[in-house]
């Protein structure tokens, strides 16, 4: 990873008579966001006629072991990555030295290239697509990705008693009115992030100019049907899970944002009411001892605990076992514009998500089936979830899936971004 010096005239010959895109990103493309988030997008983008250039912060470990990966699956589809090292410390002072060599990057790749627009993801990106704008007059797309400032406030990373986070705060939500007003086009997750925009933060912002784009999946990699049955075997017995058992699984990190304690709990009036053999499985990279601590102050069985991780590649499989989800979020204000991309990726697999409300588009994605969402954290209402739930069970797993493709499809994501595109 090094920045830019020179750019290879010959690479400028293959794209002439394309609409030329260059993509920021701040998350790395050897990260597993990367890879489920980022990369499909662009691949489809790229098949549709589009020459795409990608510069992305790398972190050092996932760069080495990915690296090579990345490359190859990117220059299949003339995708041209120009990664910068991604820098954790110190805080603040690091990130400006990242965005400083990004935007020369930029700079130096819009000096030969001349984009037709800046796609930049989230807002530290969008510090540069603004300047490009202003400075070159091109086009710029700001893909928000949620309330990001307050996201750094609700989830305790930026403590506003701090006069320094206050600053970077207020530094930060001056400039999303400034992304909102200038942008070409902004892309929310969520319709209620759209609405927030459109009715409290920036009502003079044009809502025509606001496309709602969730975090989708690759459905065609999450379906049950594809899943091999010596897989699934393998986790069984890896598992050590019971014939019979009822799975409730978790997908993902804890830390932040999800409310363990309430899962475990809703997990117990799962056990102790309905299923006497129900078993909870994590799949997550966490350590496990915060898991089993919670197990332990709520007086449950560990033996009724199984934590493991999983490849995305083998993910389908693993997740075939479980029966239901959950997925119980802070409902702060930031919380409006959130899509969890396990939402997409369950659901895809038939597997039914129970979530609390308030949450993103909870309340739009569960109109048909109520059960699923939780109004309150309480016992009483796990009690009522659980029983709307039982009175359908078994499932069809069709109607998740279903569920799934009407708002989480790659192609329908993908299909919008290509719009976008066109529409600059």
């Amino acid at each position: 990873m090094e920045d830019l010096v020179n750019f290879a005239p010959l690479a400028f010959t293959t794209i002439m008579g394309h609409k030329k895109i260059l993509y920021l990103s701040y998350d790395g493309l050897t990260d597993p966001l990367g890879q489920s988030q980022i990369i499909p997008y662009l691949i489809y983008l790229a098949k549709e006629g589009n020459t795409i250039f990608i510069i992305s912060a790398e972190k050092r470990e996932r760069y080495l072991t990915g690296k090579e990966t990345i490359e190859n699956r990117l220059k299949q589809f003339d995708i041209h990555w120009h990664p910068i090292k991604y820098t954790k410390f110190p805080p603040i002072i690091s990130t400006l030295w990242d965005l400083m060599r990004m935007r020369k990057n930029a700079k130096s790749l819009h000096k030969h290239i001349s984009f037709d627009a800046i796609h930049c993801r989230s807002y530290i990106t969008s510090l540069i697509g603004l300047w490009l704008k202003k400075r070159f007059g091109v086009k710029f797309i700001f893909d928000m990705r949620g309330f990001w400032a307050d996201e750094r406030v609700d989830g305790g990373v930026w403590k506003l008693s701090k006069p320094i986070y206050k600053t970077v705060f207020q530094y930060f939500k001056k400039k999303e009115l400034d992304f909102l007003k200038q942008a070409d086009s902004i892309i929310s997750l969520t319709q209620a992030g759209a609405t927030e925009i459109s009715t409290h933060i920036s009502p003079m912002t044009d809502p025509q100019k606001i496309v709602v784009i969730p975090c989708c999946a690759d459905l065609s990699h999450f379906n049950r049907e594809n899943v091999s049955p010596e897989l699934q075997k393998k986790w069984i017995e890896k598992l050590n899970i019971p014939n019979d058992s009822f799975v409730l699984c978790y997908l993902g990190s804890i830390g932040t944002w999800y409310l363990l304690p309430e899962m475990v709990h809703f997990f117990k009036v799962l056990k102790y009411n309905f299923r006497r053999d129900a078993v909870f499985l994590f799949i997550t990279l966490e350590d496990s001892s915060i898991i089993l601590h919670e197990f332990s102050k709520q007086s449950l069985n560990p033996d009724d605990l199984r934590i493991t991780s999983s490849s995305r590649h083998d993910l389908p499989s693993l997740l075939s076992l479980c029966h239901a989800s959950v997925s119980f979020i802070k409902p702060t204000f930031s919380k409006k514009a959130s899509s969890p991309t396990k939402l997409a990726e369950l659901l895809g697999m038939g597997i039914p998500v129970f979530s609390n409300a308030n949450v993103g588009d909870i309340d739009l994605y569960y109109e048909t089936i109520p059960y699923l969402k939780i109004n309150k954290l309480t016992e009483s209402e796990y009690k009522q979830s659980w029983e709307g739930f039982f009175q359908r069970y078994p499932f069809n797993p069709q109607t998740f899936v279903s569920l799934s493709h009407l708002f989480f499809s790659l192609e329908v994501g993908a299909k919008k971004y290509v719009e976008i595109y066109r529409s600059l």
